[in-house]
């Protein structure tokens, strides 16, 4: 089912998926064009309540807007009664809740990232990437800078990274590491 979200609700609920994955750049910046771009969902359903204020997809999400592409088996967009949006992306069974996006200062600059579970508070302007979770930085193919582990939150609002070895986000001693490599940059 292909679903271009036309009435406002519908697109306020859109937008705030796109406010969480464009964040999810950690310090990267997205691509500013991609703002300006349509959004479209792919799903195998579709449900918006506007009693609960929550707007449900599921079955092989796709998600694109411009050079943003996102992929999960479910999609939950929820509105707090002081209209700020919490949404969760969750994994089928052994996969991987995935995006990747264009980045601005380059011609072929990249974020990309996977976990099992993600989560976005509009509110707080606080990502989350839960279980298993990478974000790759790239120019081209080529790495320039990853960050791996149980959990990886990316704080917008005051520009803190954190990394956990427990998907709950503290830090458990022999619960195993959190990695991040940052590759030298090229002589210019």
């Amino acid at each position: 089912m292909r679903l271009t979200l036309l009435s406002p609700r519908q697109m306020i609920h859109s937008l705030l998926l796109v406010g969480f994955l464009t964040s999810a750049a950690l310090p990267a910046h997205a691509e500013k064009a991609d703002s300006k771009k349509e959004m479209v969902i792919e799903a195998d359903h579709l449900t918006s309540d506007g009693k609960t204020n929550v707007t449900t997809a599921f079955g092989d999400v796709h998600i694109t807007k411009g050079s943003l592409v996102v992929r999960a088996e479910r999609a939950i967009a929820t509105k707090s009664p002081d209209e700020f949006q919490n949404v969760k992306l969750f994994s089928k069974a052994g996969g991987k809740v995935s995006f990747r996006q264009k980045r601005d200062g380059g011609s072929d600059l990249w974020v990309e990232g996977e976990a099992e579970h993600a989560e976005y508070d509009e509110k707080t302007e606080l990502i989350k990437f839960i279980s298993a979770a990478k974000v790759r930085y790239l120019e081209g193919t080529k790495v320039t800078d990853e960050q791996e582990g149980e959990y990886l939150s990316y704080d917008s609002k005051n520009d803190v990274f954190v990394g956990s070895n427990t998907s709950s986000g503290k830090a458990v001693s022999g619960s195993g590491r959190i990695r991040l490599t940052i590759q030298p940059k090229a002589d210019k």
